[in-house]
């Protein structure tokens, strides 16, 4: 009988845990989600610099016993554009919304605003992205849907369509008034 020798049993290994990865990978509810570590835990420090003539937010914002959403957003966003008409939709239905503006140009996240309008409740700037990284963002449009008691009940990556309005955001909303 011939000896299989460890170098050649390396490449079924990396093989069978790759498989093992994927079959893990394939079992997920909704493979379009991106998993949050933060959902069901309070919202991480807000630390935001100043948008000058708009109004600022800070944690006690967060716990105020209202549902709300927190928007990461930025003039070079593509798909921030896109779902901007969702977002004023909501703030119209008076939905609180704190709009986090990401490593933008002051005046380009001005201009955005001035053309498509301003559905914030109160914005700050994260001009380096440092609050980004304690709220696990991974990369803009993201929304955060935020309890009365400041925990985040659900993180969505990519653009607010209106699909994504009433099958995500909307039932996480329900829930985070309960």
């Amino acid at each position: 009988m011939a000896k299989i020798s460890p170098m050649m049993a390396i490449p079924v290994v990396v093989f069978a845990a790759f498989v093992g990865l994927a079959l893990v990978g394939m079992g997920r509810e909704d493979p379009e989600s991106l998993p949050s570590a933060r959902e069901g835990k309070t919202a991480p420090p807000v630390a935001l610099n100043e948008f000058p003539g708009k109004e600022n937010f800070d944690d006690a914002t967060l716990r105020d016993g209202e549902v709300k959403l927190v928007n990461y957003w930025a003039s070079w966003c593509g798909p921030c554009r896109a779902e901007h008409p969702s977002l004023t939709a909501l703030s119209e239905e008076g939905v609180p919304i704190y709009g986090v503006n990401y490593k933008d140009q002051l005046g380009n996240a001005q201009s955005f605003l001035e053309e498509l309008g301003d559905p914030y409740a109160a914005v700050g700037r994260d001009e380096q992205g440092r609050m980004a990284l304690d709220w696990g963002l991974y990369g803009v449009p993201e929304t955060y849907v935020i309890d009365g008691e400041g925990t985040i009940v659900l993180r969505f990556a990519g653009p607010i369509t209106s699909r994504v309005l009433e099958e995500t955001i909307r039932p996480a909303m329900e829930k985070a008034a309960q």
